[in-house]
């Protein structure tokens, strides 16, 4: 970076530019924007990113994102949902794409992220043994995956039928009406809708 622009902004270039999808180009339009904000939007941006990490927490039944004081998280905590049906998806994102569609009314567990080798994450890196405990604890009598429709979504879905095989529980796949290679979260609420029902044994 130019030793024209103070070592400050040159840091929240890089900060923002770390993220997924941010380019050098973006990073540098919302780093000059902020500067020339009301100062109060830097301190609201500022403040609700100490909150994010600091009054949000894992929740202990489905690993979704909860606030700090709301353990379990509201949809576990729902007793008008159906317990006995759990969807297995990889990132909290794909829960509230699933909501959208308001047509699913059992709980979630959310893995945070899919087996794949080549980035060395495998079974013991995601929430899979949580899973396993909750089937074994009893109670759940479907649980339909829902990784996304990718190589590592698949073997993932995979390794958690092998897994959950002899737990005596039924165990589904989103149907195929999803886009091979997406994410969840891109997905309209229609198509999620119908992949949803038209989900099939494995």
């Amino acid at each position: 970076m130019s030793k024209a622009i103070p070592e400050p902004v040159t840091r929240l270039i890089e900060a923002f530019a770390s993220l997924p999808g941010v380019g050098p180009k973006t990073a540098s339009r919302l780093t000059f924007y902020l500067l020339r904000a009301p100062d109060h939007l830097s301190a609201d941006l500022s403040a609700a990113l100490h909150d994010l990490k600091s009054k949000t927490r894992l929740c202990s039944v489905c690993y979704n994102i909860t606030g700090d004081d709301q353990d379990p998280c509201a949809i576990c905590a729902d007793t008008h949902r159906d317990s006995s049906v759990v969807m297995v998806v990889e990132e909290p994102l794909d829960v509230l794409a699933i909501e959208r569609t308001a047509s699913y009314n059992g709980k979630y567990h959310v893995l945070h992220g899919a087996i794949s080798p080549v980035d060395g994450i495998g079974p013991d890196d995601l929430r899979i043994k949580e899973l396993v405990a909750r089937v074994t604890a009893g109670g759940i009598v479907e649980i339909i995956i829902a990784t996304n429709p990718s190589l590592e979504g698949d073997t993932t879905a995979l390794y958690i039928q092998r897994e959950l095989q002899n737990k005596g529980v039924k165990i589904t796949r989103l149907a195929r009406g999803l886009p091979v290679g997406g994410d969840l979260e891109y997905v309209d609420s229609v198509t999620l809708m119908r992949a949803l029902q038209g989900r099939n044994e494995i």
